[in-house]
């Protein structure tokens, strides 16, 4: 096994290392090759961690573990590994090199999952394109001029290519999801306290963000979250406990569950033929799984929680490079942080503790409605996005017209930022394919700590539905 890994999943590779049918360097090696055959088509890994990784497996890799030998690939945001840097795609960070892990990577690391590289995001995570001017773009495998989503987009990127069977991602408005849709893969956002974000911090993002996985399976999604899932000591909250491992959801029937579908943006925008289609199918094929599908949405004001949303993200940008520049007694120069980023993450500066409180109140509030909404449906359906991948180039953080920006921007993503407010779990699943040959995903939410019942709807989509071999044309394995 020279490179590609031949269709297998995480899970399968970690049966085969357990069977002695093939070792842990051997993957390793397997993972290297197809990152420096594949990456420079698509420029989804941005720093290779290639020593370390041989290093862990010959002196730390754990005994046992689930995923005990699987390669994997760390989001270049937030998720920190001792002595990399990690640099949120940053210019102002490249510096910003932790002398600690964070929770999330150390239950990685018990779990067994070797890591040896980080994947490209858009700077702090403030673009749903991943296209940064420190490490340039990432490139949908489907079409190299398209974008592959983000921020998580070099996650999505690597999955979808074939490089590995799983990466993790994270998702502040989308995140996980949006890459997941455009680069064709399963991304599941989990419910809000689900895996730690410590010991940096309590809540990422004012609790809009965490993290998990892009994969190309479900069972893939299901065993790396009960790997890495669970309340760390000195967390603020924790999110309601499983009732068994989400391993054991995936292929577990879900019986008749009530959905609930809507096509419209809350806030107003348009959306695509494809996107439409996208579910209009899939609620067919719900009906036809035996499944009650009903043409509904709750009723919240989009355009005031789109703009508490913006406000907390701006804050929470200004705070990290407030951080940062205490930590290093130096503030960003003029060229450090993109033009579209600095005037975001500027917003910080303008809102008052008043603003904030009151963008907290409204996504509480749209939390309450929306759960009370979930309490007559087990699941709420919804296009991923608004539009097929958009071109490269089209969310260009390399300008001072903000507006335009934000308007392209949330032109196509009006779905998914509402279940980050809400702290509901999240998923989308590759069910479609448009006349392109573009993958465009479908939403699918819970009520708040409800990850089993997505697993067990999506375990019955992707056996009804299968997408693993559907590959790219900028793949390891063909």
């Amino acid at each position: 096994m020279t490179k590609g890994f031949e269709g297998y999943d995480a899970v399968a590779l970690a049966e085969l290392i357990a069977k002695g049918d093939v070792s842990p360097e051997e993957l390793l090696e397997a993972a290297i090759a197809s990152t420096e055959e594949c990456n420079g088509d698509i420029n989804a890994v941005v720093t290779k961690m290639y020593e370390e990784a041989e290093r862990f497996v010959q002196e730390d890799l754990p005994s046992d573990g689930p995923l005990r030998g699987v390669p994997f690939l760390l989001k270049d945001l937030r998720a920190q590994y001792a002595g990399i840097p990690t640099t949120a795609g940053s210019r102002f960070f490249t510096d910003a090199i932790p002398d600690h892990d964070s929770e999330l990577v150390i239950r990685y690391k018990n779990a067994g999952l070797v890591i040896f590289g980080k994947t490209n995001t858009p700077e702090f995570g403030g673009n749903c394109s991943t296209e940064p001017i420190l490490f340039g773009p990432t490139k949908n495998p489907w079409n190299l001029n398209r974008t592959s989503g983000g921020s998580s987009g070099g996650a999505g990127a690597v999955v979808a290519a074939r490089i590995l069977p799983a990466a993790h991602g994270s998702d502040g408005g989308g995140s996980i999801r949006i890459p997941a849709s455009c680069c064709g893969v399963f991304g599941l956002k989990p419910t809000r306290g689900r895996n730690p974000a410590g010991p940096d911090f309590g809540e990422a993002w004012s609790g809009l963000s965490v993290e998990h996985a892009l994969t190309t399976s479900v069972r893939d999604s299901a065993v790396i979250l009960d790997a890495s899932e669970g309340p760390a000591p000195g967390d603020p909250y924790v999110a309601p406990p499983k009732q068994r491992p989400y391993s054991e959801e995936v292929g577990r029937d879900p019986g008749q569950l009530k959905i609930a579908f809507s096509t419209t943006a809350r806030s107003g925008v348009p959306v695509d033929a494809d996107c439409l289609l996208a579910v209009e199918q899939t609620a067919l094929l719900c009906e036809e799984l035996g499944h009650q599908v009903i043409e509904t949405e709750p009723s919240f004001d989009g355009a005031e929680l789109g703009e508490a949303v913006r406000r907390i993200i701006g804050a929470n940008m200004m705070a990290g490079i407030v951080t940062h520049s205490k930590a290093t007694g130096r503030e960003p120069g003029t060229n450090d942080i993109e033009r579209v980023i600095q005037l975001r993450s500027g917003m910080g500066d303008e809102i008052t503790g008043t603003h904030y409180a009151l963008a907290l109140q409204t996504i509480h509030r749209v939390g309450r409605v929306i759960g009370r909404f979930m309490t007559n449906f087990d699941v709420i359906m919804t296009p991923t996005v608004a539009r097929p991948p958009l071109m490269l180039g089209e969310l260009n953080t390399d300008t001072d017209d903000v507006p335009t920006f934000l308007q392209n921007l949330y032109g196509f993503i009006p779905f998914t930022a509402v279940f980050n407010a809400t702290g509901q779990p999240a998923m989308s699943v590759p069910l479609h394919w448009n006349g392109d040959g573009l993958p465009i995903g479908v939403q699918f939410a819970s009520a708040y700590g409800d990850e089993a019942t997505l697993f067990r709807l999506a375990g019955q989509l992707e056996q009804a539905r299968p997408w693993a071999d559907r590959r790219p044309p900028v793949n390891v394995e063909d």
